[in-house]
């Protein structure tokens, strides 16, 4: 099993930045890539972005390009979300999720097979 850690949430002004982090423990070997999605308050889980963990390949929303950069630590088995320009529409659940499987639909949270606990992401006007 792995298991998967987020934080870094929290409140912050339109404009503002927030850096989150996903902290991957146990069978980590098992994980070909990472990736993050978000949930807004009645509407339905979304893809943000997603990266795996041997090669460069990167994987982003239309909505956060430009803004969000995923990147990773391999020796600390932890995938980081920078998110820049934060906007109101960005107020959601940032869920951390691992793939055992090569990246055929990064997109698709039913790609995914682990997934951490999510934590609040808040932009104020």
């Amino acid at each position: 099993q792995v298991q998967l850690v987020e934080s870094g949430g929290g409140l912050v002004q339109a404009g503002g930045s927030l850096r989150l982090s996903c902290a991957a423990s146990g069978r980590t070997f098992s994980v070909y890539g990472m990736g993050w999605f978000r949930q807004a308050p009645g509407k339905e889980r979304e893809f943000v972005a997603a990266i795996s963990w041997n090669n460069p390949n990167t994987y982003y929303a239309d909505s956060v390009k430009g803004r969000f950069t995923i990147s990773r630590d391999n020796a600390k088995n932890t995938v980081y979300l920078q998110m820049n320009s934060l906007k109101p529409e960005d107020t959601a659940v940032y869920y951390c999720a691992g793939t055992r499987l090569p990246f055929l639909a990064p997109r698709n949270a039913g790609a995914y097979d682990y997934w951490g606990q999510g934590t609040q992401v808040t932009v104020s006007l």
